[in-house]
């Protein structure tokens, strides 16, 4: 029986390529460069909430460019992701510190502007949103009650 010669380095890597060149399917290829390119132009984006998400799943795969030349610039495309940004938005964890100062604020209903621009903060980067100070009531109300649902469920964990 004769003896098997080992492949040099060189010898080895040419095959390597060899077999490369026999895989490659250009078709193929193509589509997955454009996809990752599609994919990393949507990757800077912040995703407020499942509205934004679903814009770049459907502009990483090419659907909303079908939809749009289907259906031309208005296919509805830009109101459904407003409401599916509006019923569900992503919310940031709060940080220990946010933590401990919501805790302050759970059983008050008066709010100095002091306490109003700390809990602002709070709300602006939770909810990512850039709310500006106000003395309307009423929008105080709904970001304490958005600000006691978080609070609350941080309650629950910890229990």
């Amino acid at each position: 029986m004769a003896k098997r010669q080992r492949r040099t380095k060189v010898e080895m890597e040419a095959a390597k390529k060899h077999k490369a060149a026999l895989e490659y399917d250009p078709q193929k290829h193509d589509a997955e460069i454009i996809l990752q390119a599609e994919i990393e132009k949507t990757e800077g984006k912040v995703s407020l909430g499942l509205g934004d998400t679903v814009e770049k799943i459907t502009e990483a795969t090419g659907i909303k460019k079908v939809v749009k030349t289907l259906f031309g610039d208005d296919c509805g495309c830009d109101d459904r992701k407003q409401k599916l940004n509006k019923w569900f938005r992503y919310v940031e964890c709060l940080t220990e510190e946010e933590y401990n100062t919501l805790g302050k604020y759970q059983k008050t209903n008066t709010l100095s502007i002091k306490d109003q621009d700390t809990l602002l903060k709070i709300y602006n980067r939770v909810f990512n949103k850039k709310e500006t100070m106000s003395s309307c009531t009423q929008c105080w109300k709904e970001r304490m009650s958005d600000l006691r649902k978080v609070y609350n469920e941080y309650e629950k964990e910890n229990k």
